[in-house]
């Protein structure tokens, strides 16, 4: 009998069964899924690692490339480098030419210092301590320059050194390759560098070694002419605050210290002539323009003269015309003297030059215009100058100077004295130089005194500043009459300026000069005059520092000089434009074919050069920055845009008429029915000459707009009409063969085109005739009219032709006779 199997039994087995087989199945899997895990770890790894080594190799190559690349371009700047460092060595400073501009120096200075630094002698001199102090300003100047160009050429050679030494040391060039074959052909470039950087290195070092050689001993000559001149500028105070001390015992008394006359005068002939090259390589340009205004002055005289020649207007006495008798002389008078103030604190020697050159040329024109008295006594005068101008280049004292000094000075109280006492002043044409003649006795007295008691520099001060004193009146008065003669002789011929052109009154130039003249002349005598004393410069040097300073307003810096050069920039390119406008149109010039002068419309874009370029040049001259020109014009841009439109349309309707000419200066023109001659043209308005003798000013925006007429451009011709009748009754025939013959005769009409006489009309009265013909000149039209009026009516009165007038007849009418006694 089978027992029954309990069912939870039956579960059991069947779950164990399951989870035995299960866990076998189990247990299978996963050693298989191990094996299969643990072969794909050690791949992942592999190529891990491989891409590592990979990612490694790529680098170190990338590395490698980066480090040639770097190498090469640094092995470039090197080259090139090296190459730049030749080429400055070899076409570097001159320092063979500084080394002997620097023994030139050394000698210079051993000449300015005699009788100043050495060989000083018992007392410093004015003079001697003014030339030596500006040979020593002049070779300081000299030896900074040089200093300027070794301590830039030291620099220059430290920066190619650095740029060497930095690109040498650079680390990218120690990054060698790990080829082999790379490796050996890297070292071997890098050898061949290193004999290319090494010769050229040596000279670098070298060339700055002597540069600061010789710099060192150019900072030695500077520091010594700095300590001399401070020294100078010391003795310069004392003499200044020491003016009136005794210096020298008196002139009789014992000489202090001696030193041979010949040495002294050798002395001061090398200091002068130093003194007198260094201004003159310094101020060669102002010295050729002083030449170039010379000549243009005479070419401009030469023309007046032979304009008054040819109009027989000049006298033989020339008076009132004694600038035209010696144009030349005349030219380089007022040159030189007007000129000599453009430079700046000159050398003594330089100023007896032009003095001398200016005497010389008034002596010849004196000769036989001034009475034989005051010849005499302008020749005593001009000799005592000249011993008192050449022993004031004399520099250092001596005892023969001295008593050269005393019987000079008692020479000019004795001539002063005379001339006083003569009297004579009638006779002088300037009454000023008795004023400056006596004014030149009494500090020669002064002088003497000083002499004789031993203020040496007061009685030298004195000595010359007497006699200048006279020397410069007289060339100053003449000049200012040569120039007041040249404008009266110029405004009589040159009669077609405005007048009010350079704001002169014209009616009064020739009669007496302006007193602006005479202010000028007196403060240029004041300047001459003082430039002799030693207290002048300690004077004149805080005038100097107070115009030189500058000045801020905003972030513009400036100066009253730059103000002063603006100013007068501005002022010389007004004058030149007005002198351009005053000569070039006139009637003395020579014309072109149509007998035009052939500047015209021309003359105002002359002028609007000239004053652009002078502009231009004066902001340049006073530093004004071009951002602050930007906001001037920005401004004047709101101002045009709100009032100013009607100045802007004439300022640009002056230039259309400057460039496109529709009408020139001298054109005969009508504008709407106003006739007249066009005058001028100017930048905002025109001026045109009517026939009624007015001048009438018309805005160049409304000529422009006008109905224009210019006869000119035609050539200057003008068909001009006449009517006239005849009566009903007249020989047609005759009467026009009579008129043909009266306009043929006239030489005045055109026969190019030849006058035309038409019957017109059948009128009331009479048959009228139209008579046209071409004047010549447009000028004679009216008058030629005239002129055949008058013929055509004589002829008519001769041939018994009849010029009919309106008339009319009244009958009157009787009806009967019973009326016969009544009132008609």
């Amino acid at each position: 009998m089978i027992k029954k199997i309990p069912c939870y039994l039956l579960i059991f087995v069947t779950s164990f069964f399951f989870g035995l087989s299960s866990y076998a199945q189990k247990n299978d899997t996963v050693i298989k899924d191990t094996a299969a895990v643990k072969a794909k770890v050690d791949f992942v790894t592999k190529m891990q690692l491989f891409a590592k080594a990979e990612a490694k190799k790529s680098s170190d190559e990338f590395n490698a490339d980066k480090a040639v690349i770097a190498q090469n371009k640094i092995l470039e700047e090197i080259k090139k480098a090296i190459q730049k460092a030749k080429i400055y060595l070899k076409t570097g400073v001159d320092t063979v030419g500084i080394k002997a501009q620097l023994a030139l120096i050394v000698k210079d200075y051993e000449v300015a210092g005699d009788g100043v630094l050495t060989n000083k002698g018992t007392a410093q001199t004015f003079r001697n301590l003014t030339a030596t102090s500006k040979i020593l300003t002049e070779l300081q100047n000299k030896a900074n320059a040089s200093k300027t160009r070794l301590d830039l050429h030291q620099h220059t050679l430290s920066t190619f050194r650095y740029e060497l030494d930095s690109l040498s040391s650079a680390s990218s060039l120690f990054k060698f390759p790990t080829d082999s074959a790379f490796l050996t052909k890297y070292l071997q470039q890098l050898i061949v560098l290193a004999y290319e950087v090494h010769p050229v290195d040596s000279a670098l070092k070298q060339a700055n070694g002597n540069i600061q050689t010789l710099l060192n001993k150019v900072n030695l000559e500077v520091f010594k002419l700095q300590s001399s001149l401070e020294e100078i500028e010391l003795y310069q105070r004392q003499m200044a605050d020491n003016t009136f001390k005794r210096e020298f015992d008196n002139i009789w008394g014992t000489v202090g210290y001696y030193r041979p006359f010949d040495q002294i005068l050798s002395q001061a002939k090398a200091k002068g002539i130093l003194t007198l090259s260094f201004y003159v390589q310094n101020n060669s340009g102002k010295l050729v323009l002083m030449l170039l205004l010379a000549i243009i002055s005479f070419i401009y005289l030469r023309s007046l003269k032979s304009i008054y020649i040819e109009n027989k207007l000049l006298d033989s006495s020339f008076e009132g015309q004694l600038v035209l008798r010696y144009p030349l002389l005349s030219a380089v008078i007022i040159i030189v003297n007007l000129f000599q103030f453009v430079f700046f604190s000159p050398p003594f020697i330089l100023s007896v030059v032009f003095w001398a050159i200016g005497c010389i040329c008034l002596t010849i024109l004196f000769k036989n215009f001034i009475t034989k008295y005051w010849t005499n006594v302008w020749l005593v005068m001009m000799a005592l100058f000249m011993i008192a101008a050449l022993d004031n280049l004399i520099l250092q004292a001596t005892r023969a100077e001295r008593w050269i000094m005393l019987l000079t000075s008692i020479s000019g109280v004795v001539a002063g004295t005379f001339v006083i006492l003569k009297g004579r002043t009638n006779e002088l044409r300037e009454k000023w130089i008795v004023i400056s003649i006596g004014f030149m006795a009494v500090l020669e007295v002064f002088s003497t005194l000083a002499n004789m008691f031993g203020r040496y520099n007061l009685s030298k001060a004195l000595l010359i500043a007497g006699f200048l004193n006279v020397i410069i009146a007289i060339l100053f008065l003449w000049t200012v009459r040569l120039i007041n003669e040249g404008l009266f002789l110029a405004f009589n011929v040159y009669t077609e300026q405005d007048r009010k052109l350079f704001y002169l009154n014209f009616d009064k130039v020739g009669k007496k000069a302006p007193a602006l003249f005479y202010v000028l002349l007196i403060i240029g005598w004041m300047v001459l005059f003082g430039r002799n004393f030693a207290g002048f410069e300690f004077i004149a040097k805080p005038l100097r520092e107070f115009f030189s300073r500058e000045r801020t307003l905003g972030d513009y810096t400036f100066s009253i000089n730059t103000l002063v050069l603006f100013i007068g920039i501005m002022a010389v390119s007004v004058i030149i434009s007005k002198i351009v406008s005053y000569f070039a149109s006139d009637k003395h010039l020579s014309p072109d074919k149509d007998g035009k002068r052939g500047v015209g419309s021309w003359l105002l874009l002359i002028r609007i050069s000239i004053l652009s370029i002078g502009l231009f040049l004066a902001i340049a001259a006073a530093g004004i920055p071009m951002d602050r020109i930007t906001i001037v014009l920005g401004a004047l841009g709101v101002g045009i845009g709100f009032g100013l439109q009607t100045l802007v349309n004439n300022l640009v309707s002056g230039l259309i008429i400057a460039f496109e000419k529709p009408v020139n200066v001298g054109d005969i023109v009508d504008v709407d029915g106003q006739g007249g001659t066009m005058k001028s043209i100017g930048f905002r308005s025109s001026v045109i000459a009517t026939w009624d003798g007015a001048d009438m000013v018309m805005p160049n925006g409304d000529l422009l707009n006008s109905h224009l007429t210019n006869w000119s451009l035609g050539g200057n011709r003008k068909r001009m009409s006449i009517m006239v009748g005849v009566a009903y009754n007249s020989d047609l025939g005759k009467t026009k063969q009579i008129l043909n013959e009266i306009l043929n005769a006239d030489d005045r009409i055109s026969k190019h085109k030849p006058p035309v006489v038409q019957y017109d009309q059948f009128n009331n009265s009479s048959i009228d005739i139209k008579i046209y013909f071409w004047p010549k000149d447009i000028k004679d039209g009216f008058a030629t009219r005239s002129d055949i009026i008058m013929a055509i009516t004589s002829a008519f009165k001769v041939n018994g032709i009849m010029i009919p007038f309106p008339q009319q007849d009244v009958y009157y009418h009787y009806p009967d006779k019973a009326n016969e006694g009544e009132g008609h």
